[in-house]
């Protein structure tokens, strides 16, 4: 099958929908597919083969983010020269309500059209006021797909139609054979005693660092309770960012404590989600999934995380990972204190997260958005044989 998938968000800036996008081509890739990804790119950013760039993203505020979209007449020229290029079977668009390339795709691609929904965003009024905008391209999609109930939710209740729901994938054994670094390690974890007991660890935060809905302020903002209990403890920043500006309502005392590690690599991000005792996921809002939690549950971290809908879903209400309220940087740090003098709860934790999280792998979802492609192509060569038999009816043509 020829496939056409079309990214809104820049290439070169790490998120959940890239990373989602780029996983799900090279999963379709190695079972034999023809994939082509097109995606706003610098004229410098090293791409895949796989990957076609439209030309260079710009920066605008959306969701409670800052996303870099591609929009525009130029942008709208190389959608249609991708299309025509590519032949494609089935057209999957990402985002397709986004001012972006999504958007663009829908307006001019021709056949089947699959789109999957990512944003959760239950009061987005200019959702609501673009919808006579959006409506044309809207009805031309085949078939409809959400990450989440919840962004099945937005979608019901600002767009209309609905969705049949198919989370985001992980390749789950990459996570779950990495290595641990012995230096991210905590030393009780490396089997030595460094002084603080049982209840020293590691904790881990991934994400980036001066956006706010990702929830590093609440974090820190716990951590001096967290350290007050177990002085022995540390965290480990993985994202890009400020980092003299994260930690900068820590008492200096305790900055020590706190290593940034910049952008990493997706080898070491799985590495360091095996080195950790707890990860924690603090994010405020603006979430429809949580593919971090995946991630982290993928290499056995007990997951301690906002109590956000998207992430219960995720974390099977809180069996496969533990709760705390969201912004309460308070319940948090107890939380993350109990956990750390509980190796057996935190134990628990990593043997549900490994069962739970089979379900998000990608020889599942890439079987479900497979089959998605194909009843919507199936369809479409129905509806093609249909026309052309009444067009023979009415002319009298014989059967080819």
């Amino acid at each position: 099958m020829r496939i056409g998938i079309v990214c809104p968000y820049a290439w070169d800036v790490p998120g959940g929908v890239q990373f989602h996008i780029r996983d799900l081509a090279e999963h379709l890739i190695r079972l034999g597919h023809e994939v082509s990804v097109l995606a706003p790119a610098d004229d410098e950013t090293p791409l895949p083969p796989y990957v076609v760039s439209a030309g260079r993203a710009v920066p605008v505020p959306y969701n409670g983010s800052v996303a870099r979209l591609n929009f525009g007449f130029l942008s709208a020229a190389r959608v249609r020269r991708w299309l025509q290029s590519g032949a494609f079977d089935v057209i999957h668009i990402h985002e397709p309500a986004s001012p972006s390339l999504g958007l663009l795709a829908c307006w001019a691609a021709q056949g089947p059209i699959v789109a999957t929904f990512h944003t959760s965003n239950p009061r987005s009024r200019a959702m609501i006021a673009a919808y006579p905008i959006l409506q044309p391209a809207l009805e031309k999609i085949s078939a409809r797909i959400a990450v989440s109930e919840y962004a099945r939710r937005t979608l019901v209740e600002h767009l209309g139609g609905d969705a049949v729901v198919i989370p985001n994938g992980v390749d789950v054994d990459f996570f779950a054979d990495a290595e641990p670094k012995p230096e991210w390690q905590s030393a009780a974890a490396r089997g030595q005693d460094e002084g603080g007991g049982p209840r020293a660890g590691t904790i881990g935060f991934i994400g980036r660092i001066d956006e706010p809905r990702k929830g590093l302020p609440v974090l820190m903002k716990a951590l001096p309770a967290i350290l007050a209990e177990i002085p022995h403890a540390r965290l480990l920043v993985a994202g890009r960012g400020d980092e003299e500006e994260a930690v900068a309502g820590l008492p200096a005392a305790l900055r020590s404590r706190v290593e940034f590690l910049g952008m990493v690599s997706d080898e070491d991000k799985a590495r360091l989600l095996r080195s950790v005792d707890l990860y924690v996921a603090p994010n405020t809002g603006g979430e429809s999934f949580g593919i971090i939690l995946v991630e982290a549950m993928s290499a056995g971290a007990p997951v301690l995380a906002s109590d956000l809908d998207a992430f219960a879903q995720v974390l099977d209400q809180g069996a496969a990972g533990e709760l705390f309220a969201n912004e309460d940087a308070d319940a948090l740090a107890a939380a993350a204190v109990r956990l750390l003098g509980d190796p057996a709860r935190r134990a628990e934790l990593r043997a549900h997260g490994s069962r739970h999280v089979r379900r998000f792998d990608w020889s599942t979802v890439g079987a479900d958005i497979l089959a998605v492609y194909e009843t919507v192509t199936d369809g479409a060569a129905s509806v093609a044989a249909d026309e052309r038999a009444g067009l023979r009816a009415r002319w009298g043509l014989a059967k080819d």
